[in-house]
Parts: C-alpha cells; structure tokens; sequence
C-alpha cells in the first residue's frame, strides 16, 4: 500500500473533528470547513464513484478546474483505486484541454466553472476515451439535452449505491499499489513545443515529502497553523507544497479565484503561502509607494527599522546567530511599531515561511522582505523533479543563491553550465514520449534541466539563466534574458518584459508598462492623452521609462544593456498564446507576433546612423 493511500485515514485518527480544509462557499462566498473525518468520508465516496465511473488501476481521470477541496477529493479517491489524476490548467484553452485529455486517454474529465464546462462540451466528441463530465461548481448551467455529464453530487451518489464487493475490490486495489506506480501526470507549460506529461510515481512523491519534513521540522503537527493555497494544484510547486502541509497536519485554505488572492490573504492571515516572485514585486511596490506618500517622519521611522531589520534579519538570524543585546533591542521595538503593522496589512502578520520559486526574485526584494519579518523561502525545481531541487535552509543560506540542494537528491553542473539531477525525486519519464525521455535523462540516470547554474563554495545552487533562453547578439556577446527581465520586473511602472536581441547587435526590449501607475504618473504630470495608445508613445512618459531603465541597469557591461525599448499598449496574456499557464513568456511566438516592431528598433538604428553620417 502506498504512503498516500494511508496518509488521511492516519491523519482522520489523528485529528478527527479537527479542521482540514477551508474554502469559500460557491454561492455565498463565506469561509467553510472540512474536517479530516468530513475529508476521509468525502474521499471514499469519489473513490466509490471513479470505481462505478470505470476507471481501472493506473486510468487516468483530468481536472480542468481552479482551485477548489473537491480536487483534493478526487486526488485521493484516485489513489484509492490506483488511478492517475491529471490537472489541467483552469485558464488552457480548447486545443490545450482536448491535447491532454486525448494524450493521456482520460476516462473522466472533471470540470470547474461556466468556461471550462462549456469547452469540455465542445472537446467529448474530438476525445474517445472521454466516457462523461463531472461539473463541480453547482452554478454551472448545463445545455439542454446535455447527457454527457454530471453534477459532483450525482456523481458521488453513483458511488454510494454499491455494496461490500465494491469496498472489497476498492481495497484490494490499496493493497496492490505499488511506490512505481504512476501517481500524477503533470502537463509542462510548453514554452517550446507541445506539453509533456510527467509521469511521478509514488515513490517520487513520498521522497520528496521526506526531504521537505527533515528540513522543515518545525512544521509538524502544529494545528493552530494555515497555509492559504494561492497556485493551482495543477502546478507541481503548489501540489507538493499543499501534500507537505498535509503530512504535517497544517490546516489548507484554498482560494478558488486567483484575482481575489490579496483579499483571501487579508482574511485567512496565512502563516504558509507558496507563490511565485510576482507576488512579492507586487506587496515590495505597494510598500514603497504607500511609503513615499508617507509624511517625512514617518518615512524616516520605516527607513532605520528596515535598516536595522536587515541587520538583525540578515546578519544575524540568516545564519542562526544571535544579534548583540543593542540591535536585538531596536529591533524588538520596531517589531511592534512598524513590522508587525506593516505584515498586517499585507496579510501576513503572524507569517512563518513563505516558500517562492517559478522565476528569479531580486536581491534586494528577497533582503527586504526578511528585514520586514517575512520569512521568503527560495527554492528551485521543475516539474521533472517533483518540484524542489533546493531551497533555503532556515538559518542557514545565502543571498543570491537558490538554496541547498535536498537531501536525497545529487546536483552537478554539466556542459554549457547545465544543472544536472539524479536522484529518487526525478520522474519516471515523459508519457507516450520515450525519444524525449531519454534525451532528457541520460544513460547514467542524470536529468538535464535545461537551465544553466553553478554551485557556490557553501554547496548552494546559483541559477543564472535558462539554456534554451540564452543567445547571443551579432557580436558574439552572451546575454541572459531573465537576469534583465526580474532586475525592471520590480519597477512599479513595469508588469512584464521580454527581452529581445538574438542575432541582433545589441539588446532592446518590448515593455508592457503597469497601466493604472503609468496613468497616474501622466496624471500627476498633466500629460495629456486620449488612450492608452497616446499615453505609452508619449514623449515625457518615455523619457521617464527610459531613465529608469538607465539607472537599473548601470551596473551591467555595455553589451548587456538594454538599447531601445518599445512600450506596448496592452498586455501579454495566456489567451493569446504569448504567456504559458505558468506566466512565463513564451518567446518565439512574442518574436514571432512583434517582429515588425522589433525590426523597427533596429530599423531606427540604422536610420540614425545613416543620417549622422550624411
């Protein structure tokens, strides 16, 4: 029997009435709870359920729903029945959703809102292992005539009517699971090509629970503890982070829109949250702007607590040593007077860890977050290693670095500086694709991430860039597009970047500025504009981006820095193909879609030149 098919029937005797689970209602949109008993009993009826629907051991069963507890239902009455759930991102389109039903020949497909119903009814007759729907939000409206689908409480009745045979036939099937049994197919975003589903096994799973609770052995057992559930569960980073959670009996609130996240945040005060570094820009913009409209004394109070926060925090306590009497002091006082107030009205006053990986997060963000008493713990991973490659060691890490490798796992760094894994965490391969299987884990059992690194003289990982990303200007120079592209994402007056320059003579970059700052800055400035097409073209208002550009980047060698600039009008977005499910640019489709403009860029260039020589 596998560890996960034991883990809520142990954790039910353990806990009980206790809280497990806490959700917003779908109609009245008030917090509710499960309790682990209310868990376990929600979980035997799915598992009952998915046997009547005919799934046979090792089926698959998708998920393209946002965030909600009936996900965790069906993840484990999977399990129970050794099926494999397969999470689809609630925000993929037709085409993505058909392409993973049909590759991993699902037998059920469970659906969230009004969209993703309405897409699957548009997918059934393009997938023929597609047996029925399952509609888990009760608001959705079904079509007329619709006898393809089912309510969740329909389709948790169907389980209902069976007898001990189908209990007996459901635990011969615990019984029998085995740890190199596929336990999750995670779907990669597709950056570069079509999506490939991951297999994780069991064993992948359970050895990477045992590398998290060794070093987060403070987690355990602590049922006073929430961590809010912010990604969705079709991300690996969130799925591992919520089963942590989970064996460690830490209570799982889970927000089920991810716009109303800042509001969730406000009203469940998490002390665990996993997130993306976008998150933290964001709370480091709004801390910044709501101080300089601060009044002077005020401002000047802030400045010396984070000052000493970040010798308390950084100097000291990063590398679990103790502050001398006289900082431990001020510190203490500013604790109470602006750090404590300051976490509040992000959120997280009584926060403990706040683990962050998907993308770089800046230094300087990273220092003062733990100088403000927000404990961000970086890490590292992908979804071929079961999420966590390294991360943070509390008292014990570096700035700059991704963390220390985990402990069950090897880390070396290959050719073209490759960070290179080998260990049990690793997944099993990629399904239906053996040709990209072996090409990404060699003979030897190492997997090839695809990113480059080094490893510091501590034994912690540095990430520098992704291999596939790097490129190199007409002058031979090598260029990182994330380092750029994380150092203006901290700018308030910047959402998102895509560096541009492979084959060219230098860099330049397409902006997607922060609209509503962007509009209040021409406002302040009595710059007059009729659209957003007006305002982004302005003159003053591209001088003003343009000089901040300069003053970030004046630490970087000519040849690194960027040239020109184009901003756009409107934003990069997953419906057009230009961001993957997880906000990561997809870059050949953006060269491909705003080569007129890029070509401009250098266009421009060259008329310049020709004109100055004339």
């Amino acid at each position: 029997m596998n560890r996960f098919v034991e883990l809520i029937p142990q954790q039910c005797a353990k806990y009980g009435s206790k809280e497990a689970l806490r959700f917003r209602d779908y109609e009245t949109q008030v917090w509710s709870s499960i309790t682990w008993e209310g868990f376990a009993e929600q979980i035997e009826r799915a598992a009952g359920a998915l046997y009547a629907g005919g799934i046979e051991p090792q089926g698959r069963v998708c998920l393209f729903t946002q965030n909600c507890p009936e996900v965790l239902i069906i993840h484990f009455g999977a399990f129970y029945n050794r099926a494999i759930p397969v999470p689809i991102y609630a925000t993929s389109s037709k085409d993505e959703a058909a392409y993973i039903v049909n590759d991993s020949g699902a037998n059920i497909l469970f659906v969230g809102d009004q969209g993703q119903y309405d897409i699957a009814r548009q997918i059934i007759d393009e997938c023929p292992t597609l047996k029925f729907i399952v509609t888990l939000n009760p608001t959705v409206k079904r079509d007329t005539g619709d006898k393809t689908s089912l309510t969740w409480e329909e389709f948790l009745s169907t389980g209902d009517k069976l007898g001990k045979e189908v209990t007996d036939a459901i635990d011969e099937r615990k019984q029998a699971g085995e740890p190199t049994d596929i336990m999750y197919l995670i779907y990669t975003s597709g950056t570069t090509g079509v999506p490939k589903g991951v297999m994780l096994t069991h064993s992948n799973m359970s050895s990477a629970m045992d590398a998290h609770i060794e070093r987060f052995d403070t987690m355990i057992d602590d049922q006073n503890d929430v961590s809010l559930s912010f990604l969705p569960f079709s991300h690996v980073f969130e799925l591992g982070w919520t089963m942590v959670c989970m064996c460690t009996g830490i209570r799982v609130a889970i927000n089920y829109n991810p716009k109303e996240i800042q509001r969730a945040v406000k009203e469940v005060q998490p002390n665990y949250m996993c997130s993306v570094p976008r998150f933290w820009e964001k709370v480091y913009t709004a801390v910044n702007d709501n101080l300089a409209n601060a009044k002077p004394v005020v401002r000047m109070m802030v400045k010396q607590a984070i000052r000493i926060g970040k010798v308390r925090n950084m100097k000291y306590a990063r590398v679990g040593k103790k502050a001398p009497a006289v900082i431990e002091k001020q510190y203490q006082y500013f604790e109470k007077k602006v750090f404590k107030k300051l976490r509040g009205a992000i959120g997280v006053t009584d926060g403990k860890l706040f683990p962050t990986a998907g993308a770089m997060l800046s230094d300087n963000i990273t220092e003062f977050l733990h100088a403000v008493g927000i404990n961000i713990c970086i890490g590292y991973g992908l979804s071929e290693t079961n999420a966590s490659v390294s991360f943070f060691k509390p008292g014990e890490w570096t700035l700059g670095t991704i963390g220390m490798p985990i402990s069950n796992i090897e880390v070396k760094i290959g050719d073209k500086n490759e960070i290179l894994v080998k260990g049990p965490t690793v997944m099993k391969g990629y399904y239906n694709k053996p040709k990209e299987t072996a090409e990404a884990i060699d003979a030897d059992g190492w997997f090839h991430t695809g990113d480059c690194g080094e490893i510091a003289p501590t034994g912690e990982l540095i990430l520098t860039e992704r291999l596939k990303d790097l490129f190199k200007t007409s002058n031979g120079k090598y260029i990182a597009p994330q380092v750029l592209e994380t150092m203006l994402g901290q700018d308030k007056y910047i959402e998102q970047v895509a560096i541009i320059g492979d084959g060219r003579k230098y860099v330049s970059a397409l902006i997607v500025p922060a609209f509503e700052e962007l509009k209040n800055f021409a406002d302040k400035k009595h710059i007059e504009h009729r659209t957003i097409e007006e305002m982004v073209n302005h003159p003053d208002i591209r001088k003003m981006i343009e000089d901040r550009i300069n003053d970030y980047q004046k630490g970087l060698a000519s040849y690194e820095q960027i040239k020109r600039f184009v901003l756009l009008p409107k934003a990069f977005t997953m419906e057009s193909g230009e961001l993957t499910n997880t906000l990561k640019i997809r870059r050949a489709v953006i060269n491909k879609r705003y080569r007129p403009l890029i070509d401009a860029m250098y266009a421009a260039d060259y008329r310049k030149k020709k004109t100055n020589n004339e």
